[in-house]
């Protein structure tokens, strides 16, 4: 990557430079999260002479963020509620001028807030009875208790405070003779100045009591070495870094404790750009799109109006997305509609979206006869789901797939889908469909999609052995070699011996005999088992011919994947 430059500033110069406007934050973190409880035991860790972790900066400059990028300054205000913790609170957007903002906090985010509003900021409380939006609001400052003798703390205790550090609604300006200092003081003139410190000691800590004087003027000391001698700001500052890379570097670190995940912070730029956008994507995301998240948004957004490989939302690609909503809205309808002429579930993608969004973007860019590309449109799902196609590299994959369907007028068809090898039918990939086991995903998929004309979507189906798989852990029958019965035993688990049972249905056949559970059937139900479960006729279910019966139904699953493949 990049140039790395590793260094260290004081507490108080860091401070400065949010003031000055030097350090800002992306716009993917927009939220300040901590309590007021955090805060102090962040100042009580500074005291202690803990560390409190490296900060990682993104050096900003023209030549690495484009002009539309917005970012957060920080905060100089925030009010706690009666439980100590932030309330809503949101960075303020801005644009920004390289002559003077040069640094992107991309982790540390949190602490420095916390100093700079401890020191430079405006704090508040909100107590319990006051209403939620308005209302009165509490001056809410940090101290450090100066007289030993005062001090509330619990050295038991183990994750309790050492330093009796609080913030409080009183302080010195309702009681001038209080022992308790507030921390922002400490950056007052005359403590800052070489030649006045030691009177601004001497005069605040004058109404301390003799037994407690010494040990409220090390705090002071210690106190002004922390925040302005000592470089406690320990940075990696990361240099010619884009912005996409800073985006899936930031991911990578926690916020507030919360691990984030991309479609989460994408929300957060993209609501930048576009304020009501989450509002928009609830509505959307509901009837069959409810199990979905934005992920599914925001891909396909990218695909369609952007770089599909990439994870961040720019301003083009939100501004696209906001002025074409409409037209978004109608292409899931649409997507919905031919799911329902094929008999697919749409639910049967929540956890594997990605499949969808090439499909959107046919569907967006032929509004008016997608219907006509039902065919084509069954076939790109089968393949992609049955040869595996996004098992990696998804991404690229969609960036190849977006390209075909560019240079094929717009569309995905049967012949495009043949051109590609990943996506094209050999004699070895349906052999691997044939052979993959009972317990994989594929093999679900396969008899889904074989089923769908008469699998019920309210009921929870499993994968079942049709000769049961304890049958092959007993002793072979006497007319089969002993290398029959071993091939046997390998194909027990594969697909032309598995078939799909409502959960009742499985519990209800267990272990039975294949041919006993059948011969237990009326005609009717006879006659829905055979051709549900694909069981070749005229074909002994005994399990001396388990292997004339594997061979012919392994030949009827080939002609039916077949037919949704091609």
């Amino acid at each position: 990557m990049s140039n790395i430059v590793d260094n260290s500033i004081t507490i108080y110069e860091a401070m400065k430079n949010i003031e000055n406007g030097k350090y800002v934050m992306p716009a993917f973190q927009r939220e300040y999260v901590w309590s007021s409880d955090q805060i102090e035991k962040l100042w009580d860790s500074i005291l202690l002479d803990y560390p409190i972790s490296n900060f990682l900066f993104w050096h900003i400059d023209d030549s690495n963020v484009t002009w539309d990028t917005y970012f957060c300054n920080f905060l100089n205000r925030v009010t706690f509620n009666s439980s100590k913790q932030s309330i809503g609170v949101t960075y303020p957007i801005n644009s920004i001028n390289f002559n003077y903002t040069d640094i992107a906090i991309l982790d540390g985010q949190q602490r420095l807030t916390s100093l700079y509003l401890s020191l430079m900021g405006n704090t508040y409380i909100k107590p319990k009875f006051s209403k939620k939006q308005g209302g009165v609001e509490y001056v809410y400052k940090i101290f450090i208790e100066l007289d030993k003798n005062k001090s509330e703390t619990d050295e038991e205790d183990y994750n309790s405070k050492k330093y009796d550090i609080r913030f409080t609604t009183k302080g010195i300006s309702i009681n001038p003779s209080s022992t308790q200092f507030e921390l922002r003081n400490i950056l007052n003139e005359d403590f800052l100045n070489d030649d006045t410190r030691e009177k601004a000691i001497q005069d605040t800590i004058k109404d301390i009591p003799e037994n407690s004087k010494e040990y409220a003027r090390n705090i002071l000391l210690k106190l002004y070495n922390k925040i302005c001698v000592e470089k406690l700001i320990r940075y990696t500052e990361i240099r010619d870094m884009s912005q996409d890379d800073a985006l899936e570097m930031f991911i990578r670190f926690n916020n507030g404790g919360k691990k984030l995940r991309k479609h989460e912070i994408t929300m957060s730029i993209l609501e930048v750009y576009w304020p009501n956008a989450r509002e928009q994507f609830s509505i959307l995301l509901s009837g069959v799109y409810e199990e979905f998240n934005t992920d599914l948004i925001i891909r396909t957004a990218l695909m369609l109006y952007g770089d599909v490989t990439k994870t961040i939302i720019n301003k083009k690609v939100a501004d696209d997305l906001k002025n074409n909503w409409s037209d978004f809205k109608i292409a899931f309808k649409n997507l919905q509609n031919a799911f329902e002429k094929l008999n697919v579930d749409m639910k049967h993608f929540v956890n594997d979206y990605t499949k969808l969004v090439p499909l959107i973007y046919h569907i967006y860019h032929n509004p008016n006869t997608y219907e006509q590309d039902l065919d084509a449109i069954r076939v790109y799902l089968t393949r992609t789901i049955f040869f595996i196609y996004f098992r990696s590299g998804t991404p690229g994959k969609l960036q190849r797939l977006k390209s075909n369907i560019i240079n094929n007028n717009m569309k995905i068809t049967i012949d495009m889908l043949d051109t590609m090898a990943e996506l094209q039918i050999t004699d070895s990939k349906i052999e691997d469909i044939l052979n993959s086991e009972k317990g994989s995903r594929l093999v679900e998929e396969v008899l889904y999609f074989i089923g769908r004309d008469w699998i019920d979507t309210s009921i929870n189906y499993e994968q079942d052995h049709l000769h049961p798989e304890s049958r092959f852990n007993e002793p072979k029958p006497f007319s089969i070699s002993i290398e029959e019965w071993k091939k046997w035993y390998i194909n027990r688990n594969r697909l032309p011996n598995i078939h799909l049972l409502s959960e009742y249905e499985n519990k209800s056949k267990n272990n039975r005999r294949l041919v006993d559970y059948v011969n237990n059937m009326d005609e009717e139900q006879k006659k829905k088992f055979y051709a549900q479960s694909l069981i070749p006729a005229n074909t002994s279910l005994e399990i001396e011919n388990f292997g004339e019966f594997y061979e012919k139904r392994k030949e009827i699953l080939k002609e039916k994947i077949l037919e949704l493949l091609k």
